[in-house]
């Protein structure tokens, strides 16, 4: 049963660590730090992330956050904060993006598309509809959808589950039913609308923990992800690892961990994100982290 006080508490934690994150994108400002104050107010404030921050500039549109060592700081650039929250396992997620580069017309068009979604969710209504109502905003700025990105589902301890919610109109959909927790998150761009996978992968996640595993070093990393992440995604820099690469090639040879690659535009173009996690109700729905 879905613990409603719990996404709500994530939601009030989500919504207070948003305002320090958004206070400190600015030019200069260290993407680390970014990060790594956000988790640290997140478990200050009793819950813990559900991922790692996501801070992805110009055309990177998810995946993307700060290595251990990472010394990247902000310069004219667009850029989106996705945040996760848990609190025993219920999670808040939700995104923002703050442009530096001059093209805030696309920022405005995912958050006219979140705020589109988010009249046409209740009970009954099917994600079809709440696609076409995304597509439609963003059109109407000039810009085309993120197609091959959608939101999705939460449950417990899972960051990802049925149903997913598209960023354009399709012919059929999953309809949403009273209770239901999901994050929708349009992606608007003046590219094509399709991201592809690139090269940098600091986001990892555990796929099967029961599989028998025969380096030691592999299993204490398990047997470490099992207990302080379960299923959830880790940031490589969370790990204190003397061979975690080593360990994390292995892992995924075996399919154990999953990788998550940066996912990417065309380079010279731009992705804003604008996004919020609800409880479907009869007539509408409670969005928990604003």
């Amino acid at each position: 049963m879905t613990d409603v006080e719990s996404l709500r508490e994530a939601g009030r934690i989500h919504s207070e660590v948003s305002e320090t994150a958004r206070e400190m994108v600015e030019e200069g400002a260290s993407l680390l730090e970014l990060a790594e104050t956000v988790e640290d107010e997140i478990r200050a404030e009793g819950g813990a992330p559900a991922f790692p921050v996501n801070i992805s500039r110009d055309e990177e549109a998810a995946h993307a956050t700060p290595a251990r060592d990472d010394d990247a700081t902000f310069g004219e650039e667009m850029v989106n904060v996705d945040i996760g929250v848990h609190v025993d396992g219920w999670i808040a997620d939700a995104a923002f993006t703050v442009d530096m580069s001059g093209n805030d017309g696309i920022v405005e068009a995912s958050q006219a598309a979140l705020d589109a979604a988010l009249e046409t969710v209740e009970a009954g209504v099917s994600t079809a509809e709440i696609g076409e109502a995304i597509e439609d905003a963003i059109d109407g700025y000039g810009y085309n959808p993120v197609y091959n990105l959608t939101g999705h589902g939460l449950g417990e301890y899972q960051q990802h589950t049925s149903p997913s919610v598209p960023n354009r109109g399709v012919d059929q959909g999953v309809t949403l039913n009273e209770g239901d927790v999901v994050a929708i998150e349009p992606f608007a761009t003046d590219g094509g609308g399709k991201v592809k996978e690139g090269g940098d992968e600091e986001i990892y996640s555990l796929q099967n923990p029961d599989a028998r595993v025969r380096s030691s070093r592999a299993r204490d990393l398990v047997e470490t992800v099992t207990e302080e992440y379960h299923t959830l995604p880790f940031a490589k820099r969370w790990i204190d690892n003397d061979r975690l690469d080593m360990s994390l090639r292995r892992l995924k040879s075996t399919d154990v961990i999953e990788g998550y690659p940066v996912l990417k535009e065309d380079e010279g173009f731009y992705v804003s994100q604008a996004e919020h996690t609800v409880i479907v109700e009869e007539d509408g729905c409670e969005v928990t982290t604003r």
